[in-house]
């Protein structure tokens, strides 16, 4: 019985190095059966069960990952550092976003090039101002502790409101490209789901953290914020743009190009009215900064 009882055990609670294996295999199982192998295939079905020992073995594991995960929370040094310094987060959080960003322009662009497409060419001028918009938001964090010069500050709060009239033109190209000539984004159902999440979850971070961070009274951190906000609003329209290419077979073209077009037309408002609000507050900051 003890026997027994142990191989049981073992079964349940296999080592972590086991986990981690098993992990990725069974997700790489479970993409290959949903993308070419169907339901029925004997790989699918090994998959599958896989799959399912793998959430069986991490769910019963559960309580012993939240105490690790606090006890990192509490006890590692950078951890700790990261989560109490906001001005490290916001550095991190730009220098991640620039490279990102300047990234996938080069690689619209190039794309454009191959294709001759001006769509790739509109992608690459929207995330080239996004991360010139975002270097020179960078270059002042990493010089500057928060407040430390308000003047310098003030001044780029209020460009940075011009910048984003200027990336609000590039989107507006996007948007017309999108609704007029129908270019949209083809995904797999499976990849559409997931953008789908990341783009709900990114959105909602950026709604909290664009409240958060307003209470440090930093105008360079409020700008981060709102481009980020804006960053997260587009997304939803490619987001949008995906999933009535991917599950609005049924849809009448002149309905998604109706829908598109109010989405993105909402979020182009609401780009300039951030803009204005940026601009004109920044404006009036440093009128009364001057008559100190």
């Amino acid at each position: 019985m003890d026997k027994y009882k142990k191989i049981g055990m073992k079964l349940l609670y296999p080592h972590v190095v086991i986990i981690l294996f098993l992990l990725p295999l069974s997700l790489l199982l479970m993409i290959w059966a949903m993308l070419s192998l169907g339901t029925t295939h004997f790989v699918s079905i090994i998959g599958y069960v896989l799959a399912a020992y793998t959430l069986t073995v991490i769910c019963l594991r559960i309580p012993d990952i939240i105490k690790l995960v606090k006890q990192i929370k509490n006890e590692n040094k950078y951890v700790i550092r990261y989560r109490t310094d906001y001005h490290l987060r916001i550095k991190i959080s730009l220098i991640a976003t620039f490279l990102f960003n300047f990234s996938y322009a080069i690689f619209q662009f190039f794309i454009g090039l191959y294709h001759g497409s001006f769509w790739f060419y509109s992608m690459s001028l929207y995330y080239l101002f996004l991360a010139i918009t975002r270097f020179y938001l960078m270059k002042h964090t990493l010089t500057y502790n928060p407040n430390e010069k308000p003047k310098s500050e003030l001044i780029k709060y209020v460009s940075c409101g011009w910048m984003m009239l200027l990336l609000n033109i590039a989107l507006s190209v996007m948007v017309f490209f999108m609704v007029y000539f129908d270019r949209t984004f083809n995904h797999h159902e499976i990849t559409t789901i997931a953008l789908a999440a990341y783009t709900f979850i990114a959105f909602t971070l950026a709604i909290i953290n664009f409240i958060k961070y307003r209470k440090y009274k930093s105008p360079v951190f409020k700008a981060a914020k709102s481009i980020s906000l804006t960053s997260a609003c587009v997304s939803i329209i490619t987001l949008e743009a995906t999933m009535l290419t991917s599950f609005g077979s049924m849809m009448e073209p002149i309905i998604k190009k109706l829908f598109l077009g109010l989405t993105g037309l909402a979020v182009n408002v609401f780009v300039v009215i951030l803009a204005m609000i940026i601009i004109v507050n920044g404006t009036k900051q440093l009128k009364d900064f001057k008559e100190k």
